[in-house]
């Protein structure tokens, strides 16, 4: 069982929850019966969670079978490159929470119809292309990129859409972009630390291909750009504005750590922090919907 756990990378998972979360919320507590559904909300969650673990067990069996898990790993233990899980048990098990996913989404679809279904679809396919197929995402530079899009803009806009029928305006967007960037602290984070071992095995990230310097502007850029997005959309409501700016102080704290210090097993401390700024970023975004 623990290695299943190790499998499923934990840390990773708020970045599952938020944009559910931000997505929902301003229709689950706005005080209006008529609108929201906590149980299509709880299904939301539940499906993104199985697609995030389902994510993290291809990742991990196929960086195994590419030889992108070495002896110069630095990261939390890989379960199929250790020997915990055989690569065949942990592709099964990829599947079996694609399932689960799918599953799970049926009261979505139900109610929503098609476009849950095209949403849905291209999850679960990249959920195995990220890593995985003949354009492996990761491997290409474009994890952040993939980041943004399906754990800020398509998260966030599709759990509104859950809840309302409708995919929302300037507002919504502006959020699935914040959450996107605040995810991508995390890969970026990531990449950096592993930049060593990526340089041997082929996996030509952006920090890969542009160096270091690139990829700790990039970390300060996703850590910051939110807030300056807050400001640019509430630039008359001091309160909400206040609030708003609350995960930048974490996001100085990760910038200063990651210029300061060379890539090492200390970066996995500043995932944490990352984490944590992103659920800062879901209280925050709940606060403002909160607000009048």
């Amino acid at each position: 069982m623990n290695a299943w756990i190790l499998a499923a990378r934990p840390k990773t998972l708020p970045a599952a929850v938020v944009p559910v979360w931000v997505g929902a919320m301003p229709l689950l507590i706005d005080d209006d019966p008529f609108s929201g559904s906590w149980f299509l909300f709880w299904c939301t969650l539940a499906s993104c969670l199985c697609i995030q673990i389902a994510t993290n067990l291809f990742n991990d069996a196929i960086d195994h079978r590419k030889g992108a898990d070495t002896a110069k790993r630095i990261g939390p233990r890989r379960v199929t490159a250790s020997g915990m899980l055989s690569p065949g048990m942990v592709l099964l098990g990829a599947l079996g929470f694609c399932l689960a996913a799918t599953l799970i989404a049926i009261p979505m679809l139900l109610d929503r119809g098609w476009p849950l279904l095209v949403i849905g679809v291209v999850s679960l396919y990249f959920s195995y292309g990220y890593t995985g197929g003949p354009i492996p995402l990761a491997y290409r530079g474009m994890g952040e990129l993939f980041v943004i899009l399906f754990f800020g803009f398509v998260a966030v806009s599709g759990s509104y859409f859950v809840q309302s029928g409708e995919w929302g305006g300037l507002e919504v967007l502006t959020l699935g972009l914040q959450c996107g960037l605040y995810s991508s602290v995390l890969i970026a984070i990531n990449n950096l630390r592993d930049i060593a071992e990526d340089e041997t095995t082929g996996k030509k990230t952006l920090a890969v291909r542009f160096g270091k310097t690139f990829a700790r502007a990039e970390i300060v850029t996703f850590c910051f750009l939110p807030v300056l997005l807050w400001m640019v959309i509430l630039p008359d409501n001091l309160l909400s504005l206040a609030v708003g700016i609350i995960p930048a102080f974490v996001g100085a704290i990760i910038s200063f750590a990651v210029c300061r210090t060379e890539p090492g097993p200390r970066y996995n401390r500043y995932l944490a922090l990352g984490a944590l700024q992103l659920i800062l970023f879901a209280l925050v975004a709940t606060l403002h919907s909160a607000l009048p």
